[in-house]
């Protein structure tokens, strides 16, 4: 990514201090267990770790760490049973989840074999799990349970670990990135207007302002010829560009991809939203007509771009860049009731990496709705499940996921430019319209391949924020 940020995930152990001066040998297994433990935490987070708690002091010292460290989630391994001070003063300052690992050493005890200590050490993790959740309810934290076995490993278990590291992923990219908006939101589209203090407030994200005047001198100062090809190259290796390309051809385009990554880079950008409602005549005119495959390539690269000032669609395409490594724009396009599939797609950049084939970049000498002509890309997502993510808001302000997961089908496309996806869902196409447009999700909404409500509940639950399910 163009900006990498790396989520803090706060673990801790915890078992009863009475257990262990009657049972010494508990004291090694416990440190085993936990130092096992933290390996399954994948490497794409910091560890910020708040050691096996066994008393309420030695919690409070985990919480001091977790706090000062602003972790996006808490892992809270489960040893054995331990009583409810034990992690109450660890989390009592946070407002992040809670996850509660309920996973036993083995799969059964040997029931005619097994002392007290073999019992407390291998086969009681799960004694505490429910007084523990009853404790979080009491002091209004978020929570959630995994429960599995280490024995014989446990897949199911290690991919709910991964999908929560995912989710805190998520939240610290919001968290330590900027969302740029450039100019305004299409005039009228009254469901893109957004406050930005509320923005920062709920969702932790900060706006930066830019006005086009800045954007249309950028790449002014760049004048690295071989950093300029380079990026000419990357481009005609990403795109098929109708009637062929050359580096010559798209060198103007080249030179304002390198000015924008470097000030995505100078302004911490994880997120970009735009619209150019101008005479596009000029520098201005210029930029205006190449701004869809540059902002691809920086979708390519990570940086969410959305089209028509949206932000919250770019809030939702930087959720499922992370979580799934595609992020898609997409609106409702178009119904086939004879096929009973919903054409979902959109005009303007993309996300190469959500596309089959090569995508394709063609220059019309009008774009629909808006000022001036230029080139679009089209791109041509896989077949086969995706998910669909919009960012919406009520008249408090509070803001809601709306999912929905289907499949994308093969089928008949337009081919003007615009990326069409002929997605099927469970309900059919005319229930899916009616239950999605019912939400109120706003114009836009993202696209991920694959399945993934799952880890955006989890995403939700980091957010305190709730989702409607649509269809699944």
């Amino acid at each position: 990514m163009l900006v990498n940020t790396k989520a803090k995930v706060g673990v801790f152990s915890i078992a009863l201090g009475a257990y262990l001066p009657q049972f010494p040998s508990l004291v090694p297994e416990f440190e085993a267990q936990y130092d096992a433990f933290k390996k399954t935490i994948p490497d794409t987070v910091e560890i910020v770790d708040g050691g096996m708690v066994t008393t309420k002091e030695q919690a409070m010292v985990a919480g001091d760490k977790f706090r000062a460290a602003d972790v996006d989630l808490v892992f809270l391994q489960m040893l054995t049973y331990a009583t409810s001070y034990n992690m109450l003063p660890a989390i009592r300052d946070l407002d992040v989840p809670v996850v509660l690992v309920n996973v036993q050493k083995i799969k059964a005890l040997d029931y005619e074999h097994t002392d007290i200590a073999s019992w407390l050490g291998e086969g009681y993790a799960c004694g505490a799990v429910g007084e523990a959740v009853a404790d979080l309810e009491r002091a209004g934290k978020r929570h959630a349970v995994i429960t599995g076995v280490v024995e014989g490993g446990d897949p199911a278990v290690q991919a709910e670990i991964e999908d929560w590291c995912k989710a805190a992923q998520v939240r610290r990219r919001f968290r330590e990135t900027n969302i740029a908006q450039i100019g305004r939101p299409y005039p009228g589209m009254m469901d893109l207007y957004i406050d930005e203090t509320n923005l920062y407030n709920r969702m932790f994200l900060y706006t930066k302002q830019f006005d086009w005047e800045k954007m249309w001198a950028i790449a002014d100062d760049i004048t690295d010829e071989e950093a300029i090809r380079a990026k000419a190259q990357d481009i005609l290796d990403t795109f098929e560009i109708e009637g062929g390309g050359t580096i010559e051809k798209v060198w103007d385009m080249a030179k304002y991809v390198v000015a924008f990554e470097e000030w995505v880079k100078d302004e911490h950008l994880g997120m970009i939203a735009s619209h150019y409602d101008g005479f596009a005549q000029g520098k201005a005119g210029v930029l205006d007509s190449m701004l869809i495959p540059a902002f691809s390539m920086l979708i390519k690269q990570g940086t969410a771009c959305a089209v028509e000032g949206d932000m919250k669609v770019a809030m939702a395409m930087s959720i499922l860049k992370t979580i799934s490594g595609t992020g898609q724009l997409s609106e409702m396009y178009s119904i086939d009731f004879n096929d009973d599939i919903c054409i979902i797609g959109h005009s303007g950049s993309g996300d190469a990496d959500i596309s089959d084939k090569k995508p394709t970049m063609k220059i019309v000498p009008v774009f629909h709705g808006k000022t001036g002509g230029g080139y679009l890309t089209q791109f041509y997502p896989y077949t086969g499940p995706v998910t669909y993510l919009a960012i919406t808001q009520d008249k408090d302000g509070n803001f809601k996921f709306v999912v929905a997961e289907g499949v994308n089908e093969e089928g008949p496309i337009l081919s003007f430019g615009d990326t069409n996806m002929r997605t099927r869902f469970t309900c059919g196409a005319r229930e899916f319209v009616n239950r999605w447009s019912e939400a109120g999700p706003t114009h836009h909404m993202a696209a991920a391949t694959g399945r993934h409500i799952d880890t955006i509940l989890k995403v939700a639950k980091i957010f305190n924020v709730p989702v409607d399910i649509v269809t699944r």
